[in-house]
């Protein structure tokens, strides 16, 4: 009876998701607001609370996480990134300081502690890769100038996560200093030495994994992953980390084909993810917290996109472009309920999640529109404010008659 309810359950959640999804995509939207609504109204004090799927459904999240990770570490070689990594780092610092002191300061004035506040820090720092890489291949901007100095910085985001998830899962777990230490250095360290041998034997290591049967593929790319971020967790390292840094190592026809075979999967358990971060949040919560979240939510907004704007006039972009970069690094996402998740699992702020809901319920939404408008408004405000040039006076025909010597 009880695998009966399960089934039931489970198989309505996957329902539901698709329909979402499905409507979504006819309006050309994120589907990641709406699979968070679903999850709070199926969760904690919402319409109908689930029972018997909410440990299968906690499984598939923590599977969604990894998978989100890994497919982000398939985009990028580790030669991209210590390439961007040289180049680009002062965007990336300008990048940290604008977006996530703003929410460091929100939950110290809250009165949260100082671990809220490294949390809600990575909240509204770290942009949604995925939100915005659709938002650029809708609006036909992959070519653009200003395409890699976004993608730039997004780089340098998710290489900052490598660094920042271990020490969120210290402070969290309520670990000493002496033992944060130490995961922070087998954090580094892991990350240095993956980067290190997939620079120097990534094609060796991606041919140990390649196959030409995309099941044996599939399992091999999937089976490792999971064992790693498992390894990572056993020692106090983000499991998310380890699977990152899986997705690095993995370079050529390897990374593409696990990318078109694990995307569906992904697609899945992402999507459990966001519902499952929902049903931990009580719906009630929201609207005491929804005056701070949308007051963090503008402010960042504006840090965003001051930070595009000033990272591609550092690459030379032109003044459109500018104001096109900084609109289009807006969407918060799948990373900040990631970071916040932790904390929720925590029990660090009872307040947390559901502010970190209500600011990503706005900015998912927000983002697509200043990724399109922000550049028209901010050549519409620059035409209105230059100053109106005087109309010449009519010549008259004196002035056009000839003058005698």
């Amino acid at each position: 009876m009880h695998s009966a309810v399960l089934l039931i359950e489970f198989g309505s959640i996957i329902l539901g998701l698709g329909l979402l999804g499905r409507f979504a995509g006819r309006f050309q939207l994120s589907p990641i607001p709406l699979y968070l609504l679903a999850g709070l109204a199926f969760g904690e004090g919402g319409l109908l609370p689930l029972g018997a799927s909410e440990e299968f459904v906690a499984t598939g999240a923590e599977i969604g996480v990894i998978l989100l990770l890994l497919m982000l570490g398939l985009e990028y070689t580790a030669t991209d990134l210590v390439s961007n990594l040289k180049t680009h780092y002062p965007s990336g610092l300008v990048d940290c300081a604008l977006n996530a002191l703003p929410g460091a300061a929100v939950a110290l004035l809250l009165g949260w502690g100082p671990v809220a506040a490294v949390v809600l820090a990575g909240v509204t720092w770290i942009s949604s890769s995925g939100v915005i890489a659709k938002v650029l291949g809708d609006l036909g901007r992959v070519g653009n100038r200003e395409t890699p100095v976004i993608l730039s910085v997004l780089v340098l985001e998710d290489l900052a996560m490598a660094v920042y998830l271990p020490i969120v899962t210290a402070l969290v777990a309520g670990v000493g200093l002496m033992a944060g230490s130490v995961t922070l250095a087998i954090a580094l360290g892991a990350a240095g030495l993956v980067l290190f041998l997939a620079v120097r034997y990534g094609r060796l290591i991606s041919r140990f994994v390649s196959s030409d049967d995309p099941e044996k593929l599939l399992l091999v790319v999937l089976g490792l992953t999971i064992l790693v971020a498992g390894v990572a967790q056993q020692l106090q390292v983000s499991a998310a980390v380890g699977a990152f840094l899986v997705g690095i190592a993995l370079s050529g026809e390897v990374a593409e084909g696990a990318h078109t075979l694990l995307s569906p999967l992904r697609d899945l358990f992402a999507a459990v993810f966001f519902v499952f971060f929902g049903l931990h949040t009580d719906p009630s919560s929201i609207p005491p917290v929804l005056l701070p979240a949308l007051g963090l939510a503008v402010v960042t907004a504006l840090t965003k996109i001051a930070t595009g704007y000033w990272a591609a006039r550092r690459a030379g972009i032109s003044v459109k472009g500018r104001w096109r970069a900084g609109g289009a690094l807006v969407a918060r996402g799948e990373f900040s309920i990631v970071i916040a998740g932790l904390a929720v699992a925590a029990g660090i702020e009872p307040s947390l999640g559901p502010l970190a809901t209500a600011y990503v319920l706005i900015l998912v939404v927000l983002g697509p529109l200043t990724a399109r408008y922000t550049e028209p408004v901010a050549t519409w405000w620059a035409r209105r404010r230059e100053p109106s040039r005087p109309e010449p006076a009519p010549r008259t025909a004196e002035a056009e008659a000839p003058v005698a010597d």
